[in-house]
């Protein structure tokens, strides 16, 4: 197999590429269509072209081949409904007073968080709406709750249409998510209209509803049953991008689609044996249960929840045909999802809304082939972890982060403890330099101590149900 190539080896050439390509998507006649597919407790390893030993995944290979793999970017939560909050606003969710997962309102209350996302905050579709586009949403919502009936419905966020699970409402099935983005395509056409859809898979989020016929593919590798249902369950995953690819392909949308695929947070693991169960979730019913979560993180400490880069550290790997090179991998540019509204916009060619200021940076430059020298914002992580680390998760003791530069600070929640790694040196983080770099650690610690008196100490303004 012929090796990729990595980004300095094709700088020269995509010079010129990005300084043509700024200017000429920028008119509404050729704003490009834009599909965000956001997998659910994918891990960075959990790809074949990533070096998985079994996992199969050839549709997602097919857009690291035709586009560009980006191995330094990360979420803004080691877990889910932050982390897509931070998709949604561009900002960082603690912002929000929303540190973890949207449960039920009792719980949602000990933990000082609002119910649902605020609907007044400005959005990424609501944005791209303004420019002409058509916006839809289809999987997984999450910020709210199904169990919280009065939640507001994803289309008071700013989508014409959705079909999601994880919310108020009907819950679309988990497995309808590509056909229904299929028929939206098809009504943009119609409409001639670019179209951004949100394409948020369940895949691989507990339970596993494992379709039989993709187990099949596995049964001659040898596999325990664990392993077997793991890697069928991304294999469906997998398979349904690869219909939308081709339906991309047949109506010649190609070349003027931006594809990313990307995952909320690392992979999901017990804490030591987990027998293999059924289990039950109220939005998407019965499969498999934590029993068969295999994911890897491809040698980042930690898994989902911890701020550690296998928590943080997910897939980003983007295809438009013609602007962004093929197959390429960075391993320079720092991307982030807060990054993500800014950057959507400036390619869509939408205005940030009067008075909104995004906490990411627009990233068109990177992803034309120009990384960035040195990040011009600093990016921050808060959580609800435990101080001490629990036992069994030696990884998921911080409860807050600041990256700023080739530094990462990490913090526990009374910044009593921290360990400072150099990211660009040590990826991995396995080398702690909290004492041997004391002036950056302190510099740092006063960083997050700033940011930290600059979020609200509670959330206010319409986000609570009436069951509380």
């Amino acid at each position: 197999m012929k090796e990729r190539m990595k980004w300095p080896q094709f700088f020269g050439l995509v010079c010129g590429l990005c300084l043509g390509g700024l200017a000429s998507f920028s008119t509404a006649a050729e704003q490009p269509n834009i599909i965000f597919i956001f997998a659910d407790d994918w891990g960075w390893g959990d790809l074949s072209c990533h070096g998985h030993p079994y996992v199969k995944t050839p549709n997602i290979d097919r857009l690291a081949r035709e586009g560009t793999d980006f191995h330094r970017f990360t979420v803004a939560s080691g877990v889910c409904s932050p982390s897509r909050t931070a998709v949604m606003t561009g900002h960082f969710p603690a912002r929000y007073n929303i540190d973890g997962h949207f449960a039920w309102v009792d719980q949602n209350a000990r933990r000082n968080m609002p119910d649902w996302l605020d609907v007044r905050a400005a959005t990424l579709p609501r944005m791209l709406k303004a420019a002409g586009y058509a916006t839809a949403h289809y999987g997984k919502w999450h910020l709210a709750n199904d169990m919280i009936p009065d939640s507001p419905l994803p289309s008071a966020y700013g989508y014409d249409d959705y079909g999601a699970f994880n919310c108020a409402g009907e819950q679309m099935p988990v497995h309808d998510d590509v056909q229904r983005a299929i028929g939206f395509i098809n009504v943009a056409q119609e409409q001639k209209k670019p179209f951004f859809i949100n394409l948020w898979m369940h895949e691989p989020h507990t339970p596993f509803h494992v379709v039989p016929k993709y187990r099949w593919w596995f049964r001659e590798l040898g596999l325990d049953e664990p392993d077997e249902i793991y890697a069928a369950t991304l294999a469906h995953a997998d398979d349904r991008i690869g219909q939308l690819l081709a339906v991309l392909d047949e109506r010649g949308l190609t070349e003027n689609t931006l594809v990313i695929f990307s995952s909320d947070n690392g992979p999901a693991r017990g804490v030591g044996p987990t027998p293999l169960e059924l289990s039950y979730d109220t939005a998407t019913g019965a499969g498999f249960g934590l029993g068969a979560a295999r994911g890897v993180t491809g040698g980042r400490k930690g898994y989902k929840a911890a701020l550690f880069e296998g928590g943080v550290g997910v897939p980003f790997i983007v295809r438009w045909p013609g602007k962004v090179a093929a197959g390429v991998v960075d391993e320079k540019s720092l991307l982030s999802a807060v990054d993500l509204v800014p950057t959507f916009c400036e390619i869509a060619g939408a205005s940030l809304p009067k008075g909104y200021t995004p906490d990411g940076v627009s990233q068109v430059k990177a992803l034309l082939g120009q990384p960035a020298a040195q990040r011009k914002k600093p990016l921050f992580w808060k959580a609800d972890s435990p101080w001490p680390a629990p036992k069994g998760k030696p990884f998921h003791w911080a409860g807050y982060a600041v990256v700023d530069d080739h530094w990462k600070l990490l913090a526990s929640h009374d910044l009593s403890y921290i360990e400072l790694y150099d990211l660009d040196a040590d990826p991995l983080e396995q080398n702690d330099l909290a004492q041997a770099r004391a002036e950056v650690a302190t510099a740092l610690k006063q960083r997050l101590a700033d940011w930290q008196s600059s979020l609200p100490a509670e959330p206010t303004g319409p986000v609570f149900s009436a069951l509380r």
